[in-house]
């Protein structure tokens, strides 16, 4: 085995994640009004027993606490979210002095620390209010709105936040959109809203990065993808056409818009074929060309794999396929586009408990691919394993698996840099305990562990885990001596 010889640069980010709705809970205190993901996640509690949004990990009342061990750990970077329902509850309106209170506390908190805050503007949280009124980012109406929020978060923070994302995984809203949004039923059939909805999200990402570049001179601004490199099941021709295909459609409509100010021209070309495409009105493309990105974000878990599926009737369209068990092998399909790609599951790669392919060189292989794309620095925004934790009696957590992945995944990230890629964080997912967006809190992924079920909230105590331990020396040696 071979080790690291050289360290991270000196400014490297070492940090971690969250998201507000799944982190903060207080979701109707001082002021919050709902947001869709307390609506959807109470639907979620009531139809399959996953935790509500209501208390989460209760981070809005522990916050100090929390951000006391993240200095313990030794975190340089912390990754959050701000909840626009908590600023501004009805959407638009009325500042809540309350909310905001609440984040400079926070940010001064990090600072006091000597922790960098990089904050997301939206993490699928929209103001229930919005949703109410016009049916949130159905309507072109939310852009507006949005310019109206991100303008007062930016403006109220410009002096103490360096680094800002805009919206968090578009490609994943467009694949889970009726997790990460709330559609009426009777329009659920209506898949052109997918990608409509997504092209509201451009407009608003690009105002966003338009308002970073006016109000923060030394600002530096980008989106937050979901990223899966995509590999053919086989060499047949067929098989890796799919994968280009699967690339174009899942990955390269959004990050050629992000840095070229475009839309891939083969994936629209299959959505016009199909009636997918969105409507844009004059105006929109150069308002998206004009909101450059100073960099991306990139959230990376898995990668996938596709093959070639013909279109012959056999199979319908389907954008996704999920395990709500935790039970290996319990994925209810994969997504289908019959005469483009069907993804697959990849034989030569072990799976965790919720079918995603554990794979650490395919986050070098996108870092890689991506950089050579566009020649933009780079942030790991959220990188992490999902498992079910176990608290022992003596109050702790052992989780070499974690350990492992995460270890792994970082040599991953530095072979990608030897080879000149520009990294400016790494922000596993996550910082503590939360509320998984589809499986509720007994998928857990932190450093710290809270103590709660999705049936009783308890006092949610903190509990250093095994990998907080491990991070922590990661963090102090900058990097130095990681297994390649």
């Amino acid at each position: 085995m071979a080790y690291t010889t050289t360290a991270f640069p000196e400014k490297f980010l070492w940090g971690a994640a969250t998201s507000a709705y799944q982190v903060e809970g207080a979701a109707y205190e001082d002021g919050k009004k709902p947001s869709q993901q307390d609506i959807i996640n109470q639907h979620s509690y009531e139809e399959r027993g996953f935790a509500t949004a209501d208390i989460a990990s209760d981070h809005y009342h522990h916050f100090r606490e929390d951000v006391a061990l993240m200095a313990e750990m030794g975190l340089k970077a912390y990754r959050f979210s701000i909840a626009w329902s908590r600023v501004i509850p009805d959407g638009t309106g009325a500042v809540n002095l309350a909310g905001i209170k609440f984040y400079h506390d926070l940010i001064d908190e990090l600072l006091a620390h000597g922790i960098e805050p990089i904050v997301t503007l939206y993490h699928y949280d929209l103001p229930w209010a919005l949703v109410e009124r016009y049916g949130g980012w159905i309507s072109r109406q939310v852009v507006d709105d949005f310019e109206t929020y991100a303008r007062f978060v930016i403006n109220e923070f410009k002096g103490q936040v360096k680094y800002w994302t805009t919206i968090n995984e578009q490609s994943i809203i467009v694949q889970y959109w009726t997790r990460k949004c709330f559609i009426p039923e009777e329009m659920r059939g209506d898949n052109q809203l997918r990608y409509q909805i997504n092209h509201h999200m451009n407009l608003a990402h690009a105002v966003a990065c338009n308002l970073v570049h006016e109000l923060v001179p030394d600002g530096m601004v980008g989106s937050v993808i979901g990223y899966s490199p995509i590999y053919p099941l086989t060499s047949h021709a067929e098989d890796v056409m799919a994968a280009q295909n699967a690339h174009d459609l899942r990955n390269g409509y959004y990050l050629d818009i992000y840095f070229k100010g475009r839309y891939t021209d083969s994936a629209m070309a299959y959505l016009e074929r199909h009636g997918l495409a969105p409507k844009i009105d004059p105006g929109d493309m150069e308002l998206i060309a004009s909101g450059t990105s100073d960099m991306l974000g990139i959230n990376y878990y898995a990668s996938e794999c596709a093959r070639w599926c013909p279109d012959d009737g056999s199979k319908q369209m389907r954008w996704n396929g999920v395990n709500l068990t935790g039970k290996k092998g319990d994925i209810n399909g994969f997504e289908t586009h019959p005469g483009f790609y069907e993804m697959c599951k990849n034989p030569n790669l072990d799976t965790n408990d919720w079918d995603w392919a554990i794979d650490p060189i395919g986050l070098e292989y996108l870092l890689r691919d991506i950089y050579m794309r566009y020649n933009k620095p780079l942030m790991v925004c959220e990188n992490g394993l999902g498992a079910f934790d176990e608290l022992t009696a003596d109050g702790h957590v052992h989780d070499p698996y974690r350990i492992d992945y995460l270890e792994k995944h970082i040599a991953a990230m530095k072979r990608a840099m030897d080879y000149g890629v520009e990294m400016l964080a790494y922000c596993p997912w996550s910082a503590l305990d939360l509320l998984s967006t589809s499986n509720g809190v007994k998928k857990r992924y932190g450093f710290i562990y809270v103590d709660r079920t999705d049936d009783d909230p308890r006092e949610c105590k903190r509990y250093r885990k095994d990998s907080f331990a491990w991070y922590k020396d990661v963090i102090e040696s900058n990097g130095a001596g990681l297994s390649l």
